[in-house]
């Protein structure tokens, strides 16, 4: 009996030995300073399966409402831009017919010659529709601004020439002194030029009428003992469309390279109107 109850007793005190170990390690860790407890790092909440599915529903809507809008946007700029392009030629086309009522009502050119060429062929102003036209008014015994804007012309030419993308221009020279430049004379002149340059010569009703169709004022001087004389005339370089239309001019002040340009956009910037229309 004794020994039953020292074995009892043992358990009970082997019992109450065990509850107070708790005690004993809560004791002990609040008694170290916090630099030596143990650091417990918090575990990263999971997120539920139902969330998940939410986040990747809403991230494809979003993506799908991203492209629609870059669509929409594109298509509204490219419909803007087509808008704006009709717009934009339809005012060119109405800028270009202005132009030609504008040359219209100036009247130059309009009317038509017939003269002889260095060659002594007639040739009319419907032999040269179809072509760029460069023309010059002068006269073979001018002596020194006829070469000079000749040269200038026939340089012209070869510049524009050299452009394979333009089509090529038609050098004219006409005569406002027919009672010295035959056709002996004016083939002894242009060889001295553009190879292409034409001349044109007749009688002094015909020259007179080519040159009042161009406004072109020519008025012969004096005569010296020689029987010589100089011609005042008007110094212009004219640029002939297709049309047989007057586009431009060039006085005594525009270079070369002035001119080229001024003619291949001229060129570029054409559209075929009829001068009847």
């Amino acid at each position: 009996m004794l020994g039953l109850r020292c074995i009892v007793g043992d358990l009970r005190a082997g019992g109450r030995l065990l509850r107070s170990l708790p005690h004993i390690q809560k004791t002990s860790m609040s008694s170290l300073s916090p630099q030596s407890r143990p650091i417990r790092l918090p575990l990263p909440p999971r997120l539920p399966q139902v969330t998940r599915r939410c986040l990747n529903s809403s991230a494809s809507s979003a993506k799908l409402k991203l492209r629609t809008r870059l669509a929409v946007t594109l298509l509204f700029g490219g419909g803007l831009l087509a808008v704006w392009w009709y717009v934009h030629s339809e005012k060119q086309q109405k800028l270009r017919q202005q132009r030609v009522e504008q040359l219209q009502q100036v009247a130059l050119g309009q009317g038509t010659f017939s003269l002889l060429d260095h060659r002594g062929q007639r040739r009319t102003k419907k032999d040269f529709l179809g072509s760029w036209v460069l023309l010059y008014f002068g006269f073979t015994h001018c002596p020194d601004i006829c070469p000079d804007e000749l040269d200038k012309l026939s340089a012209v030419v070869t510049a524009l020439d050299q452009d394979a993308s333009l089509p090529p221009i038609q050098p004219l020279f006409i005569t406002v002194d027919p009672e010295r430049d035959d056709v002996e004379a004016l083939a002894r002149y242009v060889k001295d030029f553009h190879p292409r340059l034409i001349g044109l010569t007749g009688t002094e009703e015909e020259v007179k009428h080519a040159g009042r169709d161009y406004r072109v004022y020519a008025s012969p001087g004096p005569k010296d003992e020689d029987g010589d004389y100089i011609v005042d005339h008007t110094i212009l370089i004219y640029l002939i469309s297709p049309d047989g239309l007057f586009l431009d001019y060039y006085n005594r002040m525009k270079n070369q390279e002035q001119i080229s340009e001024s003619v291949r956009n001229h060129i570029n910037n054409y559209v075929r109107l009829s001068a009847e229309s």
